[in-house]
């Protein structure tokens, strides 16, 4: 057989990336904690005392995950002045798309009028928008795209059982998208990303899809599959295993404490974040984000309607160094060290 000699190109790209800009979208109803009481044996002062929530928003039903992701995308875009016709992909982070087939990313790139470009769903739970910032970084610098828009959007308000003490306060809906591109100054920095699926199910739906189509023939009624969470197990391991990732996430990107002017973790609870920041030794100086307080852990959103909020309410400015971490089902995780794209227009 002769030798094939036959040399495979290979693509590249550029060393550096960044963020270019930024969008949200945040349901019209706000719900109060007094409204999550009519469900629950709580009250408002436990709920702020135990997680630091004073509201979330809810979705409608015409505020579908692809309506609110499409939202968020179109205001990053438009924010960033980037042309449309230079994004080449979408990267799509969600864990409440109500469909697997088709999937989410696809159609919002036809409602932003770049059909045809590269477009998938990214399930990493509440690490998801870290996880999609980590690809589309590594995707520009292989020089499989110039531009990619990272979008975390969930619908959270109809996978919770409003009558879970355990998780009916915790979750919300919304949507986050930043546009990354290339740059000649690096200001997105290495991911440090894991998981431990030993502790899995600490965060789970009820019933798996195989059982709802099970009890969809059957003649008994069909239960909602939930979510549900151990939340003192997870509590556990985000303090022991997220402090250590934010630190090393610190060491990977080569900077220190001092140099951190905001601080945006995912937004599950405020008692976590404010250990964070201190086990950490961040200065007083340094930004924390809050964005739990008004809008509820929203999974794959979180990161950026926090970094969004933020920029639009002047606790942090375009270019500032910040580090992001989320942390949550899986049991996954996601740390960079990152500079923000410029602010949200009004």
């Amino acid at each position: 057989m002769a030798e094939n000699s036959a040399k495979i190109a290979v693509s590249t790209g550029v060393d550096g990336t960044k963020m270019y800009g930024i969008g949200a979208y945040r349901p019209e109803r706000v719900v109060d904690n007094e409204e999550i009481c009519q469900y629950i044996d709580s009250s408002d002062e436990w709920i702020q005392e135990r997680s630091g929530i004073k509201t979330r928003r809810f979705a409608s039903r015409e505020e579908s995950v692809v309506f609110m992701g499409t939202e968020a995308a179109q205001k990053a875009l438009d924010n960033s002045g980037v042309d449309p016709e230079l994004v080449d992909a979408i990267i799509f982070c969600t864990s409440t798309y109500e469909t697997i087939i088709p999937h989410g990313a696809p159609i919002i790139a036809n409602n932003i009028g770049r059909n045809g470009i590269a477009a998938f769903d990214l399930t990493a739970g509440c690490a998801g928008f870290g996880y999609g910032l980590a690809v589309a970084t590594n995707v520009i610098r292989g020089g499989a795209a110039r531009y990619v828009l990272v979008i975390g959007a969930e619908r959270l308000s109809e996978a919770i059982n409003p009558e879970d003490r355990g998780t009916a306060f915790i979750f919300g809906d919304g949507a986050g998208a930043v546009v990354v591109g290339p740059s000649e100054e690096n200001e997105l920095g290495p991911v440090v990303w894991g998981s431990d699926g030993e502790k899995g199910q600490a965060i789970r739906q009820t019933k798996n899809w195989y059982q709802v189509m099970d009890e969809a023939v059957s003649p008994e009624p069909a239960e909602h599959p939930w979510l549900v969470m151990e939340g003192s197990k997870v509590f556990r391991w985000a303090a022991f295993t997220v402090a250590k990732v934010a630190q090393q996430t610190l060491e990977a990107a080569k900077v220190g404490p001092e140099d951190i002017q905001a601080f945006i973790p995912h937004q599950a609870n405020g008692r976590i974040n404010d250990a964070l920041a201190k086990h950490l030794g961040l200065p007083e100086t340094v930004s924390v984000a809050n964005d739990i307080e008004a809008t509820g852990n929203t999974s794959a959103a979180s990161i950026p309607l926090a970094m969004e909020t933020m920029l639009r309410e002047g606790e942090a400015k375009e270019g500032d160094t910040a580090l992001l971490i989320g942390f949550g089902a899986g049991l996954s995780y996601a740390g960079q060290v990152v500079k923000l794209p410029k602010a949200p227009q009004s």
